[in-house]
This record gives structure tokens, sequence and C-alpha cells, in this order.
């Protein structure tokens, strides 16, 4: 089964701890619309089996106008087959939950939405610049129940500067008592050249301990097993039956084809390929019909090493039990000298290793030990 991935690159303002590819200035949203519908249809040939998810990132969607919005569906549908679709979902802000907003979005066949709440405490909004007020916060899931959207998803984020463990287990408390059937939680990355990173270089924040850390995802853990949710991947919990189908293809290397500046493809083999991460070089590129596109082919171990890095990541692990003997030899040799702490951290039955749960802050740690050079 195909995906496909369209990055929208609009956001209202930018959130202090965010480096993806995105822009403030609205100005280009109809001209970039008018392009990702040039390269949906350009690109109509490459699915070689059923259609199963679309997924908008970005960016914002959910601050796309309703007529361009309109315009991608229109491009889509007439393009793919959307008749086996299982899962369409849009990412969407609080603050964007209107009624009559909801109600378009389900209109146009949207059936999940991915919530990005990140903290019900006015504070950390305040913080990490998010558009959103804590009411809006609080008010986003019950407006989009009373719409119809049966699949949300919202996004937590631990490790904020300042934020309790107890204010920590409030946040996890209210998304629980939210009565969603998926929620997503992500530490708090300080990345190079955003305003979180000058923040804390300046000492006006200070960045949270590892131990900090670590009690926060171990208190997140105990609550979400306690309400009922299945933890299948490090930053994902979802009730039995509901976890997100689009993001599970991509950790089980399946093909999707990426649309729109910065977005990646993948042909479920070995060639991946990337969008011009820059709107308006996208845009031009677009309605000239000369796709801005860079490449690579990846070869037999690079592709060993994505697996193992994506699927030790997830709750069933990585099975190389049909890798080629070179590297399944090469894996084991790895394994091996793993040192005697590193190797108690990991579990290996019948050429599956996985990550217990509780082992899962040590993840990077091992994927770099294990993968193949």
């Amino acid at each position: 089964m195909y995906g496909i991935y369209i990055h929208i690159p609009f956001c209202k303002q930018a959130c202090s701890y965010c480096d993806f590819h995105f822009s403030t200035n609205q100005k280009l949203q109809t001209d970039l619309t008018s392009a990702l519908c040039a390269e949906i249809e350009s690109r109509q040939n490459e699915l070689t089996t059923d259609l199963d998810t679309i997924y908008f990132g970005g960016g914002s969607p959910s601050i796309l106008t309703n007529t361009n919005l309109s315009l991608i569906f229109t491009a889509l549908r007439g393009s793919f087959d959307l008749s086996k679709v299982r899962e369409i979902t849009l990412e969407s802000n609080p603050d964007d939950h209107s009624a009559a907003q909801l109600d378009f979005w389900r209109s146009l066949g949207i059936n999940r939405l991915s919530i990005g709440i990140q903290s019900f405490i006015e504070r950390d909004l305040t913080l990490m610049n998010r558009a959103h007020t804590a009411a809006e916060a609080g008010d986003c899931v019950v407006n989009a129940k009373r719409a119809g959207f049966e699949k949300l998803t919202i996004d937590l984020i631990y490790g904020i500067p300042n934020q309790s463990l107890a204010e920590w287990e409030e946040n996890i408390r209210r998304a629980i008592d939210l009565n969603t059937d998926h929620i997503s939680a992500y530490c708090l990355t300080i990345e190079d050249k955003t305003a979180l990173s000058h923040q804390i270089k300046k000492g006006d924040l200070i960045e949270k301990s590892d131990e900090d850390i670590e009690a926060e995802y171990l208190l997140l853990c105990k609550l979400l097993a306690a309400a009922g949710f299945d933890h299948y991947e490090i930053s994902n919990f979802a009730k039995p039956g509901k976890a997100a189908l689009h993001n599970s293809a991509y950790w089980s290397g399946a093909a999707y084809v990426g649309i729109g500046p910065s977005a990646h493809s993948f042909d479920g083999h070995n060639v991946r390929r990337w969008n011009v991460s820059n709107n308006a070089v996208y845009t031009r590129a677009m309605h000239q019909n000369n796709p801005n596109v860079e490449s690579e082919m990846l070869s037999e171990m690079e592709r060993f090493n994505e697996r193992l890095m994506t699927l030790l990541r997830t709750k069933k692990g990585f099975n190389y039990s049909s890798e080629s003997k070179k590297l399944q030899v090469a894996l084991e040799k790895n394994m091996h000298e793993l040192s005697k702490s590193d190797s108690a951290l990991i579990v290996c039955h019948n050429r599956n290793i996985h990550i217990p749960e509780t082992n899962w802050l040590f993840t990077d740690r091992i994927i770099r030990a294990l993968i193949l050079a």
C-alpha cells in the first residue's frame, strides 16, 4: 500500500523550538497551492499499488484557506483513486477548530486530526510561542468530537523548562480525560538557530536535566499504560487497534510520495527523492514543469540500517531473519561487541531484536552501537 504526504509550509507564527521548513509569510499560499496541485498531477503514475493513507503535515496545514485546501483535494481526486484510502490526516492547531472549519474538513473527506496541543499550561504555550491559548487547548478536542471526528490524536511535549513534574502529570491526565484514542509525546529538543536555543545560551532558560526528562518519560509511560494505551513506538501511544496507519507504514518501510517543498519520497525499495526546501524556488520550478529534485540510490547496507533505526523504535522491534547472511553476521558481530551494560538493554529472540519500553530512552545509544559501518 502507498501513502501520500503533503507538506504545507506555512505557520501563523514561529514556535520557539521549531526548525522544520516553514514560513510565516502567507502571501505565497495561493501560488504554492497551485504548485502543489501541479506536482500531484505530475506524479499520478508513481503509485504501483493502492493508495492507503494521505497525511497533511507542516507547518500548519490547518491554516490553509478553504479554497486552497479544496483545490488540493480536487487535484488528488483527479490524479489518484481515493476509494481505498483508509486514513486522511490533517495536522491542526487548537485555535483553528471553529465549528465551521471542522465541518468543512470533514466534508472534504478528512477523517483524522493530529492536534498540536503541546501543553495545557498558559506559561508553557507562551514560552514555546504557540498561537493557541490554554483554554483553546482544552476545548479543541471537544469541538472536534462534536463535529463528528472519531480519529483524533493529540501531541504533547515534555522536557519543557520551568515545568514541574506535577504540572507534567496534570498535562498527561488532562490528555487522558479528553478520551482520545491516540497520544503522541515528544521530548523538547533544543535545535541550533532556534529562539529556544538562543534563550538557553543567554541563560534566560535552563535546559532540563537528563534525570528530569527520564522521570517525565517514565511517568508518561506509567499513566498511559494505566489508561489502556499501547506504547507501540517510542513517542506514540494508542488504544488497541488505533495506531496511526500512515506513520506505521513509514516505520515498516512502505512506499510513499512526498508532495511540496522539502517533502521526501521513497519507492519502497531503494530510491529516495526530495524536493527543494525553498517555497519560492519550489513554486517556480513546478510552474515551469521543471521540478527541483534530488535523489539517492540506497545500498543494501543503507536500507538495512534504516530498517534497524526505525524498527528498534517500535514495540515489535527489528526482525533480521530475512536479511542476507552477510548482514546478519555483521549485525551479530556488533551485538557481540556491545558492552555488558548495553547488552542488558536489548532482548534478542529468533533473530528479532527489541528494546523493552523501560529502556527506550537508550535507543539512540543502542542504534549507534549496532548500525553497520
